[in-house]
């Protein structure tokens, strides 16, 4: 924790100097508890960027390919991040998630689960609704856009203008019963939605029709646990805006 305090100071202050950076959202992140952040991926910077301002422990996801370098992993692992295998079903990282969230702290993740190679959102995959589902934790979606130019400003001397806003938090309401494949995709789509109605429109990508969100299994976060009754979710419309949904 304390090489994590130190390692966002100096995050902080690099991004202070390279990017024009504006945020908006922190007082939607809930001060205790466990939680679960979800933010699109174009490069290694937007991870960097969305965890630098979190003030809470926060334990993050990479894919296992990067803990091949000795020096890159010594990092990780010190920042506080866990190993996850791509492309399959990790038992060992669904249960490392869910005991990070037993503990109170943050987890961060990718849910389209690699970077986009246009710059624009993927299909979510659908590991992460049920972490989310089992330790009943509330999600904030955090949207970042402008670091694609990154790279080609830093050739040039320049800042990066990008902007990351974070989102009203939620929670997932399957309802009663043994969770469904059909349940657990429809969740992950309800929470693309939520995070594709904060990102202008050019980068929401697989997600950008917001009207066909329904808001089915997910209710707005007021600090109170799951319940298992459904009430009439079905067919539920929500209301989007820039700084969040309404249900």
């Amino acid at each position: 924790m304390l090489f994590q305090r130190f390692a966002n100071l100096v995050l902080r202050f690099v991004m202070f100097i390279l990017l024009d950076l504006e945020v908006e959202g922190l007082e939607n992140l809930p001060a205790e508890g466990p939680l679960i952040t979800v933010q699109n991926h174009m490069i290694f910077v937007d991870t960097v960027i969305g965890a630098a301002f979190i003030r809470r422990q926060v334990v993050g996801m990479s894919k296992v390919e990067n803990y091949r370098y000795a020096p890159l992993a010594i990092l990780f692992r010190l920042y506080g991040t866990l190993p996850v295998r791509r492309g399959e079903v990790d038992r060992t990282a669904l249960r490392t998630a869910l005991r990070v969230l037993e503990e109170g702290k943050v987890l961060m993740v990718a849910p389209e689960g690699t970077r986009s190679k246009t710059n624009t959102l993927q299909k979510g995959k659908d590991g992460l609704s049920y972490v989310a589902v089992k330790a009943g934790a509330p999600i904030v979606p955090i949207a970042i856009w402008g670091q694609e130019k990154f790279w080609d400003q830093l050739r040039r001397l320049r800042r990066t203008k990008v902007g990351m806003v974070m989102g009203t938090p939620f929670i997932f309401e399957p309802g009663e019963g043994k969770l469904t494949r059909e349940q657990l995709s429809q969740m992950t789509h309800e929470m693309m939605y939520r995070l594709a109605a904060l990102l202008p429109p050019e980068y929401r990508g697989y997600y950008s029709d917001l009207s066909a969100a329904t808001g089915e299994y997910v209710r707005l976060y007021d600090g109170s646990r799951p319940t298992v009754a459904r009430g009439g979710a079905k067919g539920r419309r929500t209301v989007f805006s820039k700084g969040g949904i309404s249900s």
